[in-house]
């Protein structure tokens, strides 16, 4: 079972490797965030939308905020201007620590129901797995994001989580 300590553990490095990541790229110019690459995505910029469209689906089960507009196919562009998605990205993942900041250690042993989308099916499991995956499915597109990072020659910071508390 998780608690909020883990939590709110995930959702520092989600924070702290967001700004990685999005330093790094940054760095490469729109052009080259833009390009086709081959990824599940297709670009830098459109994994780096869909994270944002999912993390958003998530808080949305989670907490009852806004719902994202849009499918899967939708989530590549929720923001076509750098700027636009950099800010949001700032905004959502404070959401994100104030919200583990406060949760419920009773929350995390409930059930949470939802329909997806993607799937066209009613899905049922433990609120503590859906948090395990939140965190994960935003890991796993960050590494998409660092390996094409690094393909086009920047370089981002660390990732590994066990170098999180030596940045604080």
């Amino acid at each position: 079972m998780i608690t909020p300590a883990y939590v709110q553990l995930m959702a520092r490095y989600n924070q702290w490797q967001n700004d990685n990541l999005y330093s790094a790229a940054g760095q490469l110019g729109d052009s080259v965030i833009r390009q086709e690459t081959g990824a599940w995505f297709g670009t830098i910029f459109a994994t780096f939308n869909h994270i944002l469209w999912a993390d958003r689906y998530w808080m949305h089960r989670f907490t009852g905020s806004d719902k994202p507009k849009g499918g899967m196919a939708e989530s590549r562009i929720v923001y076509d201007d750098w700027a636009d998605l950099l800010q949001a990205r700032k905004a959502l993942d404070q959401t994100i620590l104030d919200w583990a900041r406060d949760l419920d250690p009773d929350w995390l042993k409930t059930e949470l129901s939802w329909f997806s989308g993607s799937r066209q099916a009613s899905m049922s499991q433990p609120v503590s797995q859906a948090v395990v995956h939140f965190f994960n499915h935003q890991t796993h597109h960050r590494g998409q994001i660092h390996a094409l990072l690094t393909r086009f020659g920047a370089k981002p910071q660390d990732t590994d989580l066990v170098f999180l508390t030596q940045t604080d």
